[in-house]
């Protein structure tokens, strides 16, 4: 049988019982309200939002082989990495990201990656 589905103590007998019981779960939803607050603020910092565009920037080579992809947080704050394939070899970089914007100039490709993740969020 399921573990939730047992009791576990004995009903209560009277008032003071209930109440008593009633105290320590007030207590205990205190305690994870508080924890889902902590966690609310912390979850801000995690990556939440990702955004990925492929395409092709050099017409003699085949298919969308190279690619932008941005890595968000809830504040619009992460990473950038584009990767370039070429016949000579692969170029990767990685650009900062804070409010949606970045200090170093970004291509075509990586300001549409980071616009499609700032729009998505992982669940």
């Amino acid at each position: 049988m399921l573990s939730f589905l047992k009791r576990k103590k004995k009903e209560p007998k009277n008032l003071k019982e209930i109440l008593a019981q009633f105290k320590i779960l007030e207590k205990n939803f205190e305690k994870l309200s508080q924890e889902l607050e902590k966690l609310k603020k912390e979850s801000q910092f995690f990556i939440s939002k990702v955004g990925i565009v492929r395409y092709n920037p050099f017409s003699q080579i085949g298919g969308n082989q190279s690619f932008s992809i941005a890595f968000l947080d809830g504040k619009n704050n992460g990473f950038v990495i584009t990767s370039l394939y070429t016949r000579e070899g692969n170029r990767v970089y990685a650009k900062p990201v804070q409010n949606g914007k970045s200090q170093y100039f970004l291509s075509k490709e990586e300001k549409e990656a980071i616009a499609k993740a700032m729009k998505t969020e992982i669940s």
